[in-house]
């Protein structure tokens, strides 16, 4: 049972952590940094943790100041939440080892699916289809797997996420220049310099598959599209995937579900393919072994809180969920709201919100952490919240979204709101079924 829960995390996604935690009867306790003692998370807490300076280094990314902070908290538990600590087998294995639950999957799972080539490894292992690639050490050995797949290849960080490693090359030429760039951006993002290769999908669609499991049985709750992206990170996501045959939505689920149970996954869990828009061929990538960002559209279209079956799960529970009972209903559509400046490249704009006012009303939910007056520091992700529309179907899914939008309003930095209003309103979006290079075509 959990009685004393520690969120590791900060943002909207401590706060999301901290309500359920509460409806469920556990006391909540936020770890935090200096930066982040009066935030709106801490202080909706029952109690909150000093866990070191504002540096992520410092404090949301110290395994040994976290586990003290949770051991002093006498947590019966602890959730990281997403990014940070969240994959991280060795903070699991510390966790556990303080005589605490560790909120996620166990250190098999993590170990199995933190590195891309052993996650490949085990989707191949599973069944699954992956994009045909492999692991390359060397400049030589990259450019001999390049040759194999054919140009253009995506060069991957094997340790990465986020986009951090990634890049595109389209011809022989500039393959030197470019796995120079990505091992050392895998260096000095991950501490691991490797890379792998694979073949560049020229019209690739993000789908993922919400999936959980207890060990035992495994189940999955539809899926989701993450096309929209900048960089390789996502702007717009939701569920289920629009324009998808049958056949491949099936095959996708089926898929998802396959390597749940092989991996005897405990937990909440994304498993993400490449499928691509002109065959309806589907690519295993990876899976995210831990809640994410997206999550809440699946809750939409389910009614289930993905939070709460974490717990659940983590607390010893068998899943109370069986297939027959997940019934998706409606379309859910989130944008992230970020503070960055789209007319500069994305550009972080940290400062103070001056004016923080969120639109409301039936089928709009809101994800944030943030209000007027807070001050959005330079030290940590950009993400303000998130805003989540659900309705009958997906025009008036879209349609919501366009209104909702209209009267949200951000003072004080740059947002990404004007560039979703510009993605709600674009015609190959309302259609549905756009790929990962809708950004390249936005007027």
């Amino acid at each position: 049972m959990i009685r004393r829960l520690f969120i590791a995390n900060r943002g909207e996604i401590a706060l999301r952590i901290a309500r359920t935690a509460q409806r469920l009867g556990m006391t909540t306790i936020v770890g935090a940094s200096q930066a982040d003692v009066t935030s709106l998370p801490a202080q909706f807490a029952d109690e909150v943790a000093l866990i070191g300076p504002a540096p992520s280094a410092q404090s949301y990314l110290n395994v040994e100041a976290v586990i003290a902070a949770a051991v002093a908290a006498r947590a019966d538990a602890i959730h990281p939440g997403y990014g940070f600590l969240s994959e991280n087998a060795r903070f699991a294995e510390a966790t556990i080892e303080a005589g605490m639950i560790f909120v996620g999957p166990d250190v098999t799972s993590l170990n199995a699916m933190g590195d891309k080539l052993m996650a490949r490894s085990v989707g191949l292992a599973a069944g699954l289809p992956v994009v045909p690639g492999g692991e390359a050490a060397t400049p030589e050995q990259a450019m001999a797997r390049a040759r194999e797949t054919g140009f253009p290849v995506l060069l991957k960080a094997v340790a990465g996420g986020g986009g951090k490693g990634m890049k595109r090359v389209d011809r022989a030429d500039d393959m030197p220049a470019m796995i120079a760039m990505a091992m050392s951006e895998a260096q000095a993002a991950f501490g691991d310099p490797r890379i792998y290769v694979e073949r560049f999908i020229a019209r690739g669609r993000h789908v993922e598959v919400q999936v959980l499991g207890d060990g035992h049985d495994a189940l999955h709750l539809g899926t989701r599209d993450c096309s929209i992206q900048r960089r390789f990170q996502k702007l717009v996501e939701e569920a289920p995937a629009p324009q998808l045959a049958d056949a491949t939505r099936n095959g996708l689920e089926q898929a998802a579900v396959a390597l749940t149970r092989h991996l005897a996954y405990r937990g909440a869990g994304t498993v993400e393919f490449l499928v691509d828009a002109q065959t309806g061929d589907f690519f295993f990538l990876e899976m995210n072994a831990r809640i994410q960002v997206e999550h809440p559209v699946t809750e939409a279209i389910t009614g289930v809180d993905l939070i709460e079956q974490q717990l659940l799960v983590a607390a010893g529970s068998r899943l109370g969920l069986t297939q027959d009972a997940i019934r998706p209903s409606g379309h859910a559509i989130e944008v992230r709201i970020n503070a960055e400046d789209p007319a500069a490249d994305f550009r972080p704009s940290p400062g103070r919100v001056t004016r923080a006012r969120w639109p409301a009303g039936p089928g709009i939910r809101i994800d944030s952490h943030i209000a007027t007056g807070w001050v959005i520091p330079p030290t940590y992700d950009s993400l303000m919240g998130k805003l989540i529309v659900w309705a009958r179907d997906r025009p008036a899914a879209v349609a919501l979204l366009a209104s909702a939008l209209a009267t949200l309003s951000i003072e004080g930095v740059p947002t990404t709101a004007p560039l979703h209003r510009r993605i709600a309103a674009d015609p190959r979006f309302v259609a549905g079924g756009v790929d990962t290079r809708f950004l390249e075509g936005l007027a």
